[in-house]
């Protein structure tokens, strides 16, 4: 049987990654550090993802292992130097600290075993470049050579919404009804692996920008902003009339940008926005605000959702006071269980805003953007300490 080592058995690994590469026949070997969740993988017989949108429709998992890679690094190796596929769903910042175990199972591998897929199936651009060169700085130069004849690395896009989870919902798993898995074909030399429900494309980057921009921009901006005015859900923030009008707003930006740097088709891009703003509206899947405005430093990076389709705007003569306004929400967002959040406080706290914008966004001083965020973050700044000295 074909077996696929899926890194991260969390929701999304579950109840995205891991399902489809149950559904296109492989054993799905699940590698996670997290005790409980191993251990509980490790017993069960299957689970069930249940993807609920205008109907709903439930999936059985099973045929599955798990190891954990703190407790049995070795296991985790050999499965590696087996494996057909090897994915990962553990965030972008994990990245560099799975890679040694992924090159010990790579250098395992036996050369006539024929190259192994590997694709880092996260919410970033290149992240198995990404990968991939974490793994070449965790080996020699003679090693990493090696591993370029046993493994081939693909980029890829993901898009599937899954809101935090019941308590007692154990390892099954809630998504919405709409997922996407786009991977570029060019690595494969014409030779993909077996992915059902994937999509192979020539020229990765359109989709990945498209849905960094779109989905994610959209998706954090409806946080951002719910948050403010007190929406506890996503479906429930875009009941607001001026949240769903800030997010509607921000995706008009977005999608300027995309046809402008990708020569996407106006239409087609309206209607991909209109189809996510939708799929936000999605009532079933109870997505908590919470969750979608974690980690805003992050997000507030150069090249992520906000800052880079926004100095794309910019660059080309476009003032984008919509993703401006969503920036400021974003510098705005303070939650007690989010470390980001108060790491961001700090920084409007003691930093002037030059400073401020310079250390959140790593944009350059004289970029166009520039003297636009600074107001943003001033007012952000002012608001901080008016919060403070009330409180």
């Amino acid at each position: 049987m074909t077996t696929a080592v899926q890194f991260g058995a969390g929701n999304i690994g579950r109840g995205f990654i891991g399902q489809l590469l149950h559904d296109s026949g492989y054993e799905v070997i699940f590698v996670d550090v997290a005790d409980a969740l191993i251990d509980a993988l490790d017993t069960a017989r299957e689970y069930r993802v249940v993807a609920v949108g205008d109907s709903t429709t439930t999936d059985t998992v099973s045929g599955f292992r798990a190891l954990n890679s703190a407790r049995d690094p070795g296991a985790v190796a050999a499965a590696i130097a087996d494996a057909d596929i090897v994915t990962t769903a553990v965030g972008a910042r994990v990245l560099p600290l799975v890679a040694p175990v992924i090159a010990s199972g790579l250098l395992a591998r036996s050369a006539d075993r024929g190259p192994v897929a590997v694709m880092a199936c996260e919410n970033a651009v290149a992240a198995t470049d990404a990968l991939a060169a974490a793994i070449a700085a965790a080996v020699t130069d003679q090693q990493w050579s090696v591993i370029g004849e046993r493994a081939v690395f693909a980029n890829t896009a993901v898009d599937r919404i899954v809101p935090v989870q019941q308590a007692h919902s154990g390892l099954d798993v809630i998504v919405e009804d709409f997922s996407e898995w786009v991977v570029e074909d060019g690595p494969f030399d014409g030779c993909p692996p077996r992915l059902d429900g994937a999509k192979f494309v020539h020229g990765l980057a359109p989709y990945i920008e498209r849905k960094l921009f779109t989905v994610n921009t959209g998706h954090a901006t409806a946080a951002y902003c719910g948050h403010l005015v007190g929406a506890r859900t996503i479906s429930e923030a875009l009941e607001h009339p001026g949240v769903s009008a800030a997010v509607a707003a921000a995706l008009e930006e977005t999608s300027a940008a995309l046809v402008a740097r990708h020569g996407i088709d106006p239409d087609e891009q309206a209607a991909y926005r209109q189809r996510i703003l939708d799929r936000f509206r999605n009532v079933h899947l109870d997505d908590e605000v919470e969750r979608v405005a974690r980690e805003p430093l992050r997000k507030l990076g150069r090249h992520d959702r906000f800052v880079a389709p926004a100095a794309e705007l910019a660059e080309r003569g476009t003032v984008p006071l919509a993703l401006l306004h969503a920036i400021g929400a974003a510098l705005r967002y303070r939650s007690d269980a989010d470390e980001q959040s108060q790491q961001l406080g700090e920084l409007l706290r003691h930093d002037d805003p030059i400073e401020a914008v310079e250390r959140i966004t790593g944009l350059a001083h004289g970029h166009p953007l520039f003297a636009p965020l600074a107001v943003v973050a001033d007012a952000a700044k002012r608001d901080e300490s008016r919060m403070l000295a009330g409180a």
